[in-house]
């Protein structure tokens, strides 16, 4: 081999020719760049490390990061489910709910406070008419006294709303000013001492101002009082209810993803390590399964259990509460109608009016109702040919035989109730306005007395399933305190001590 001459590159650079002599005699010339002989001093090059995570101990400390992720996330989310459960029996059972049915007994009380000083007034000095006068008397001192505790219960719980507080204020006032007015008309009827029958101008006079104060101010605000409870109490619950079914879904996920976490890092660990189970990481798994399982149907049991407590208890026990209350403010306007012959057609059309708030069935005057009353209740529970708060409750019963047989009743009860006050109009018609008196505190009074013991049955009725659905779900719920916390923690640490003697052997 010759000494390899310079030949100048393509590029302009000299490059270095290396001559080949084989034995036979030939030569081959081999062109390149000369070698650098600062190469072969250089270092070789290391290679490239892996990430820390695609190393055996990082792949069983992320796998166990997400396992710990999950369980983090699976007990915040039944932790928020539960407290939503939590906070909506609450609100309906405890807060908000009870205002609405104390207010909306406390429009019944009122009501009923204007019937009997009505009664006092028509019966004058009479001793023999129905109840008597002296039970009249007996029993508005009864409604005044649960108007006074329902006005302070409201009082209380409307503190914290400002429109509220000044609803319970304005009732306050004009309840105070109405018992001055009554109080006086029932004076005046004892001095005037007038036998049964329409009492001297001076009294009507008295009584028409407190009875307009009563019918125009003081329970319609009484009614804007339940109503305004009722919409927090709506808005909760649908709120909540809302909030509770995210939540199931959330903590349905989550728990699979869990066990599916669990799993992954458990077939890895097995193939790994040749160990066919890993019992700290088994019994996590099997941990957090039960408790995904068991938070699930919790929180549907919850979600269910506050849908029936506001829909077929506290809505129907608020609606009944209101058909009874405006009865008897019809049963006033009956003894008002005879009280006040000048006012009569005014009294007899506001009793057609809430005649079919209660129970609505088409028909433009009383004789008309009368018959529409007949029919749809002798067609009933085939067939619901009725609105009203009637009409609304035939249509939520439906399922339940218990609640459509005393729905039933009552329903019997109204239509002999409608009956005899169309008798009372005969006669007052006829011009017999003793007989017309006789029958509205007799025979009218005992039908609307049984009419109201049987909306009082039926209330009761979804009042049980009202409290019953509110205990059933904080009873549920007693536990999970320290039964929710426990189980995350128990999981999160099997799961440490599972990995742990695995990342032990690579120390």
């Amino acid at each position: 081999m010759t000494a390899p001459p310079l030949t100048p590159a393509p590029g302009g650079e000299p490059q270095a020719t290396a001559v080949i002599a084989h034995p036979q005699g030939n030569t081959t010339a081999v062109v390149g760049t000369p070698p650098d002989p600062m190469q072969s001093l250089a270092p070789a090059p290391r290679p490239a490390r892996a990430p820390r995570r695609r190393t055996v101990p990082g792949r069983i400390r992320t796998q166990a990061a997400v396992c710990l992720f999950a369980v983090a996330v699976m007990f915040g989310g039944t932790f928020w489910a539960i407290g939503n459960v939590r906070d909506g029996l609450s609100v309906i059972g405890e807060d908000a709910g009870p205002q609405v049915v104390a207010t909306a007994d406390m429009y019944f009380a009122l009501s009923d406070m204007d019937a009997q000083v009505a009664n006092v007034l028509l019966i004058g000095r009479e001793t023999s008419l129905g109840d008597g006068k002296d039970k009249a008397v007996r029993r508005y001192e009864q409604r005044r006294a649960e108007v006074g505790k329902a006005l302070l219960l409201a009082s209380d719980l409307a503190m914290g709303d400002p429109t509220e507080k000044r609803t319970v204020e304005a009732l306050l006032n004009g309840f105070g000013r109405y018992q001055q007015l009554a109080e006086r008309a029932m004076l005046l009827n004892q001095q005037a001492a007038h036998p049964a029958g329409p009492p001297p101008a001076q009294v009507i006079s008295v009584y028409r101002e407190a009875t307009d104060l009563m019918r125009l101010d003081l329970l319609p605000k009484a009614y804007n009082l339940t109503l305004e409870s009722g919409t927090i109490v709506r808005q909760t619950y649908e709120e909540e209810y809302l909030a509770i079914n995210i939540g199931r879904i959330v903590v349905g996920v989550v728990g699979l993803g869990t066990l599916a976490a669990l799993v992954v890092i458990q077939v890895f660990l097995a193939r790994r390590f040749r160990r066919v189970v890993n019992p700290a990481l088994l019994v996590a798994t099997v941990t957090v399964g039960v408790l995904t399982v068991t938070a699930v149907l919790l929180l549907g049991n919850g979600a269910e259990g506050l849908r029936k407590a506001k829909e077929e208890g506290f809505n129907s026990v608020l609606a009944m509460s209101r058909a009874r209350a405006i009865g008897n403010t019809m049963h006033g306007d009956q003894s008002r109608y005879l009280l006040d012959p000048e006012r009569a057609d005014t009294y007899e059309q506001v009793y057609l009016d809430n005649s079919q708030k209660v129970l609505f069935t088409p028909g433009g005057s009383l004789d008309k109702y009368y018959v529409g009353v007949d029919k749809v209740v002798a067609a009933y529970p085939g067939s619901i040919g009725f609105l009203g708060f009637h009409g609304d409750e035939a249509g939520s019963v439906m399922n339940r035989p218990d609640e459509k047989a005393a729905l039933e009743r009552v329903l019997k009860g109204y239509q002999r109730f409608q009956q005899a006050d169309r008798q009372m109009r005969l006669l007052a018609n006829a011009q017999k306005g003793a007989e017309a008196i006789g029958e509205r505190m007799g025979d009218l009074s005992r039908r609307f007395q049984a009419y109201d013991n049987a909306l009082v049955d039926l209330i009761k009725l979804h009042g049980g399933t009202f409290d019953e659905e509110i205990k059933k779900g904080d009873a549920s719920l007693g536990g999970w305190d320290w039964l929710l916390p426990g189980a995350a923690l128990a999981a999160a640490v099997l799961i440490l001590l599972g990995v742990r003697p695995r990342l032990s052997e690579y120390r």
